[in-house]
């Protein structure tokens, strides 16, 4: 079991996967699309240097952070469960386990579509891989804004989910037996349970479950229990959350949104993270 997964490989993941590997603990990066800092053109605010652009920037950090020996691995992570003294988090429908976690995942344009937030767990998923098996013969919307949607799909298929795949357009990859609907959803409909969506041109499809994969979960989708206050994860002045064993870093806490602060905040979550497995150790 690693000590502590880090989530988000920018700059206020690498520096907590930097700063953990320092102190001896051994860290996996799990890092999804490339944030805000790939498409800056220029960076002239990041002290010794100027003039760089941002992808620029983040091959270095990733550079440094791989010259430690640190692993990164790209994909999403579905969600993040609480366990028995330890954390299991769901990484492309694999099972990963990590003493502590930081959570250094950037701050996600996409917002909630009315229904969403109050069906999770009704009927609203997140990962085809934890909750498919509860939908098997009944009709279930996977609406892909992911790389791996359709993979997801293919796999909500074949264990008997009568699936319709809702999208801007077909993807690569998706089994030509599964239905295809061009748009997105604007509402997802019921009371107290999932009935179906409406799409953005008015069209409802009828189905019990909905399976929205973006390229990033919510903070508070991906793990319950995280206290957010004005959108972002709150966290003392250590870095810790509302969860113990659990600490946030870079924009996802707050404004400025900017690389020197998600470095410094990456610093302080893996010292605290590292007295937080000390004290484990000592108990």
């Amino acid at each position: 079991m690693l000590d502590c997964i880090v989530v988000g490989g920018g700059p206020a993941g690498l520096s907590a996967a930097i700063n953990l590997r320092q102190r001896g603990k051994s860290c996996l990066v799990l890092s999804a699309a490339a944030g805000y800092l790939a498409k800056a053109e220029r960076m002239d605010n990041y002290l010794g240097m100027p003039g760089m652009s941002g992808q620029e920037m983040l091959r270095r950090f990733s550079e440094h952070s791989a010259g430690m020996g640190i692993e990164t691995r790209t994909g999403r992570v579905g969600n993040i469960l609480p366990f028995d003294g330890h954390f299991m988090l769901n990484f492309g429908g694999d099972m990963l386990e990590a003493r502590s976690v930081i959570l250094a995942t950037g701050v996600s344009k996409a917002k909630p579509v009315a229904g969403e937030a109050e069906l999770l767990g009704m009927g609203v998923s997140y990962c085809a891989t934890c909750d498919g098996m509860l939908y098997r013969g009944r009709n279930v919307v996977v609406w892909g804004l992911a790389e791996e949607a359709a993979s997801e799909a293919n796999f909500l298929a074949g264990i008997g989910c009568r699936v319709t795949f809702v999208s801007g357009r077909r993807p690569a990859g998706l089994d030509a037996a599964i239905p295809f609907e061009t748009g997105s959803v604007r509402e997802v409909l019921g009371q107290g349970a999932v009935s179906g969506v409406r799409l953005t041109d008015g069209r409802e499809l009828a189905c019990t479950g909905v399976f929205i994969l973006r390229a990033a979960v919510a903070p508070d989708s991906l793990l319950p229990g995280l206290e957010l206050r004005d959108g972002f994860v709150y966290t003392e002045r250590d870095m810790s959350t509302s969860v113990p064993g659990v600490f946030a870093a870079g924009d996802l806490v707050g404004k400025p949104l900017q690389v020197s602060k998600a470095v410094g905040e990456g610093l302080i979550a893996a010292l605290s993270a590292a007295e937080y497995l000390d004290r484990a150790d000592r108990a």
